[in-house]
């Protein structure tokens, strides 16, 4: 195990270092994780999320062919011009926007669709652009926490603990919307004079014509049919067990032919670069899965609160929230869920609720479950590397001249991190335990 640990701990230090780029270290940090026999080769290659991979190939052609239409500077355009062209109006809206959407598609897609729209706007008004795209990373994390189907961790839980997707709106949309308002209205007050939009360029915004944008309308209206279907390919695909990942790659192949583009231009524009780096981070995480580091933190941590209810609900939020900034959240919720399986029988004869299946559920097995998916969810926004839509947003980001340092997405992530954290625990505690002793 140390050996893995001391591996994966020199790449992370490289990596956030930024003296050298990051997909080769994660390639190279990969490659030794096989070498030295610290993962077998079949095994990392598994590690490697394919649903993602193809998530991310499928829904890049799928933007690669509606900014031949000009469909994202009249999206702008409109977009500014409703709000008048108010720089924190636009932010804020934008940011809740993102969460709506990520609440039922996938993070990953969200940003990938939100960020050139983002982009062209905050450019439009002359603003800083880095704000905008760090929040929204961290907005459609927030936003797909709120459902089953809008966080892996929330599918794994779900799929796993056998729970329905209304009772992940039920349980976690609350405080999903209470966090949303609570760091929405922080963010007025830190953004509010930085959001100023200077004269001239708003009286150019007002006079912008946004019809002249689309300039392609015939290959807009095929590839909006085709995206049509993809999203309900998205919403539908989990009652036919179709994976998001292959239904946004068949549904690109598919707007390309239909919309009369070239499908080898558009594959040459995938961000191949993205996709390396993502492999090699996952197969590091799936060492130090194989190497059975989450199981033997998992257990020091639970041996230190046995017998102690709420300071355990507290640990599987806390630790998983911790844990999951660091690495991917995906590995951490796969190791707490057999422990947190062995937990709730255990807890359910220490409080006396053995026997009693509505109140194991309501008081044992329901402040656990969704503790870890508050924790799991949430925690992706301590930094860059804590969820997939951090590093693809950075990654587009970086793309259009606009490079998100690690530090300079912690600086902002962290924080938030916290204050969603310290409200979970409150909703927590009120919830499960104050109002249950009622």
């Amino acid at each position: 195990m140390i050996p893995s640990i001391a591996i994966f701990s020199v790449a992370y230090a490289v990596i956030i270092s930024e003296k050298i780029e990051r997909t080769p270290v994660s390639i190279l940090g990969a490659a030794l994780m096989i070498f030295c026999g610290l993962i077998p080769y079949s095994n990392a290659l598994k590690c490697i999320d394919m649903n993602v991979v193809c998530l991310l190939v499928g829904m890049m052609i799928v933007v690669n062919v509606f900014t031949q239409t000009g469909l994202f500077e009249w999206l702008a355009i409109s977009i500014a011009q409703k709000a008048h062209g108010n720089g924190l109006l636009i932010f804020l809206g934008l940011l809740n926007v993102t969460a709506l959407i990520s609440a039922f598609l996938d993070n990953v897609t969200t940003v990938v669709l939100i960020a050139p729209i983002t982009i062209l706007i905050a450019q439009i008004l002359e603003l800083r652009v880095l704000p905008f795209l760090v929040f929204e990373a961290i907005f459609s994390n927030m936003g797909g926490t709120a459902t089953l189907i809008g966080d892996p961790p929330n599918i794994l839980i779900g799929s796993q603990a056998r729970l329905p997707f209304n009772q992940f709106i039920f349980h976690l949309t609350p405080i999903v919307l209470i966090c949303m308002a609570v760091v929405s209205a922080i963010l007025a007050v830190v953004f509010r004079k930085s959001l100023r939009v200077a004269p001239e360029a708003r009286a150019r915004l007002l006079i912008a014509v946004p019809a002249r944008a689309i300039l392609d309308p015939v290959g807009l209206r095929r590839g909006g049919v085709v995206f049509f279907f993809i999203l309900a390919g998205f919403f539908l695909g989990h009652s036919f067990q179709l994976e998001p990942g292959f239904v946004a790659l068949a549904g690109a192949v598919i707007m390309v032919l239909v919309c009369g583009k070239n499908l080898h231009s558009n594959f040459i524009k995938v961000e191949w670069e993205t996709l390396m780096f993502l492999a090699g981070l996952f197969i590091m995480i799936g060492a130090l899965e194989y190497q059975g580091l989450f199981e033997k933190a998992s257990e020091v941590v639970f041996s230190l609160t046995k017998g102690h209810f709420f300071i355990a609900v507290m640990v599987v939020l806390w630790f998983c929230a911790i844990f999951s900034s660091v690495v991917d959240n995906i590995p951490v919720v796969l190791a707490m869920i057999p422990m947190i399986s062995v937990m709730i029988p255990e807890f359910a004869a220490d409080l006396g609720y053995a026997g009693r299946p509505e109140l194991v559920q309501a008081c044992v097995a329901d402040p656990l479950w969704w503790s870890l998916a508050l924790g799991a969810c949430l925690g992706g926004n301590g930094t860059l590397f804590g969820a997939a839509a951090n590093v693809v947003i950075s990654q587009v980001a970086k793309k259009n001249g606009y490079p998100i340092s690690f530090m300079a997405f912690t600086r902002e992530g962290f924080p938030i991190m916290l204050v969603t954290l310290v409200l979970c625990s409150g909703y927590i505690y009120v919830r499960y335990f104050l109002l249950a002793a009622h």
